[in-house]
């Protein structure tokens, strides 16, 4: 998934070899990884060992980027990434300590309380000031969640966060339309929160959820078509309303390797295109106003 854009020509260190889990404290909550290892084998792993372990007394990952899960815990660190918790910081929150090595090939041990100024250096720090080698995560008991699915518009969204953090939910988000002809452009979405629930509550297998050739054709008309993309995304996360999750594998997603080449064929684009993810942090509370003027800025500006 892309790179940073101050790192063109520069050397890369392929950590992905140092992918094993190196210790699992089950009373303290706390599991060592090499730093290489990826989202989807920390959480098979979690979930795999403690199969037989009652729920209130399993861990769990507290949070991960959304989107994408073929991402490092060592990159993660690096830019200090956020997932979709209502009320938690990004991952630094998570982390107990790291091992470090240097440009003199020391291996420091990095926490609040050793290397405090590196500590704070290293995550978010893009590589910067060394190579992690391990991390120590601190895990979050399992819980059960339950999806809560809306279709509201941005000048509710401050007033709806703050009523589904009060009323204790974890995790939301809000999708909005990216259709620009239309008045719902960056103003009407989905907006999903995900509930704890009795830990007794059933989840089903079986459930909804889109396949890689439903994302594949969003992708497509997403571009082609982006009013019957919003129809069909909005049409699907309604109907899973009130499914039941678990809190850390519900943040697992599909992403799909190299769907650009075959959207660029079927959009009949005569050469390679990409898609730009940007991140730009607004307060709450003026959120709509932002919203509404990049609305216009856009539709001016196309």
């Amino acid at each position: 998934m892309g790179c940073q854009q101050f790192g063109t020509d520069t050397i890369l260190i392929d950590t992905t070899q140092l992918n094993k889990v190196l210790d699992f404290d089950k009373e303290k909550g706390l599991i060592e990884v090499e730093a290489g290892i990826q989202w989807p084998k920390l959480i098979d792993y979690l979930v795999e060992t403690q199969k037989d372990v009652p729920w209130p007394q399993q861990w769990g990952i507290a949070q991960k980027q959304t989107g994408a899960d073929r991402l490092s815990i060592g990159g993660t660190l690096a830019c200090n990434a956020h997932g979709r918790g209502l009320k938690m910081q990004p991952i630094i929150a998570d982390v107990d300590s790291f091992t470090l090595i240097d440009a003199q090939a020391n291996f420091l041990k990095c926490s609040r309380q050793e290397n405090r100024e590196l500590f704070g250096l290293v995550i978010g720090g893009y590589g910067l000031f060394g190579v992690i080698y391990s991390v120590i995560l601190r895990l979050t008991p399992r819980q059960k969640v339950e999806r809560v699915v809306e279709i509201i518009t941005a000048d509710k969204l401050p007033e709806a966060f703050e009523q589904r953090i009060q009323a204790g939910f974890l995790y939301g988000d809000f999708q909005f339309s990216t259709d620009e002809k239309s008045d719902d452009f960056l103003y009407r979405g989905v907006f999903s929160c995900y509930r704890p629930v009795d830990l007794n509550t059933e989840m089903i297998e079986d459930q909804k959820e889109l396949s890689e050739e439903h994302w594949n054709n969003l992708y497509y008309l997403s571009h082609a078509d982006k009013a019957e993309a919003f129809r069909q995304y909005t049409t699907y996360y309604l109907s899973t309303s009130s499914q039941i999750y678990a809190s850390d594998t519900h943040q697992l997603s599909i992403y799909l390797d190299d769907y650009h080449h075959e959207l660029d064929h079927r959009l009949g684009l005569g050469e390679q295109a990409s898609e730009i993810i940007t991140e730009i942090y607004v307060p709450r509370p003026e959120l709509p106003d932002f919203l509404a003027e990049a609305r216009e800025d856009f539709r001016v500006n196309k």
